[in-house]
């Protein structure tokens, strides 16, 4: 027996190191990292929570986040404080972070429907030789360029995309010209998710110009949305939750009324077009 201990004490410290080892490994397994930046600086919130500003950076791997869904808020700032920035609106998305690899959010907020911005991500693949492109836009039927060349309309799935630096470009009427410089990495599909914000001239073709008038006119009746338990509220192209979701909005947010049924309100958004909201969460003044 005590010859056998020399021999068994270094065995068992290998077993532990080893043990240790696979541990740590399991432990951090299924981790990403996420990096928010805004113009202008923002609060972010993930899952509800307020976790920092922008620019924010889980990359570190002690910090990083467990793979998964996420709900990202990005409240934009006056100065450093916690104060929603006048006329812009908060920006709510649901994320995806993947094992190993960086999730990149960009938003850029302007007043009305003119904010703009994007959200990358890498999906691992089974073709491992090449890389894949997921290309979706808000609005759809976006033009999309790749490296110059047209690649047709959002949305777009494209395959056998040589690994290297690529620049995508996003066009629509109305809507402002959106570039995005992306790196494709074989075994791979890179997710693109990219909002576009109306142009400065539609926005202002849209604003009819207020002209002299002897007739007196009613003053439009008002909707405010109260607050929900999401902490926010659907927008939709008809009145049920069947139809499809347009945008969210916000509690505090204020638009014209247009009409009303069934429990829903119809209203009329920055944008000029109309949405429907569930009543039991709105306010008519």
């Amino acid at each position: 027996m005590q010859k056998l201990f020399p021999i068994f004490v270094p065995f068992l410290m290998l077993v532990i190191v080893v043990s240790g080892l696979y541990f740590f490994i399991l432990k951090d397994k299924g981790k990403g990292a996420l990096q928010i930046t805004s113009t202008p600086k923002s609060a972010v919130y993930i899952d509800r929570k307020l976790i920092g500003q922008t620019p924010f950076c889980k990359c570190d791997v002690s910090d990083m986040l467990p793979s998964g869904e996420y709900t990202i808020r990005l409240v934009p700032l006056v100065s450093d404080e916690v104060t929603q920035e006048a006329g812009l609106s908060p920006f709510e998305q649901k994320i995806k972070i993947n094992k190993s690899v960086l999730t990149v959010v960009d938003r850029t907020f302007g007043k009305g429907a003119s904010s703009e911005g994007s959200i990358i991500t890498l999906t691992p693949t089974n073709e491992k030789k090449s890389s894949q492109i997921l290309l979706l836009s808000m609005p759809e039927k976006a033009e999309t360029l790749l490296d110059s060349k047209s690649v047709g309309a959002t949305p777009l799935f494209l395959q056998n995309i040589t690994s290297s630096d690529h620049e995508l470009q996003f066009k629509k009427d109305e809507y402002n010209q959106k570039t995005l410089r992306i790196k494709t990495v074989s075994g791979y599909k890179l997710e693109a998710i990219v909002f576009l914000g109306v142009s400065g001239e539609t926005q202002v073709k849209a604003t009819p110009l207020a002209t002299p008038s002897a007739t007196p006119t009613n003053t439009p009746s008002m909707v405010t949305i109260l607050e929900t338990p999401t902490g926010y509220l659907n927008v939709r192209s008809g009145n049920s939750v069947t139809e499809s979701k347009i945008t969210v909005v916000y509690p505090g947010n204020t638009f014209e009324f247009v009409s009303e049924k069934d429990g829903w309100f119809e209203v009329k958004l920055e944008d000029g077009k109309t949405g429907w909201i569930i009543s039991d969460y709105a306010e008519r003044k």
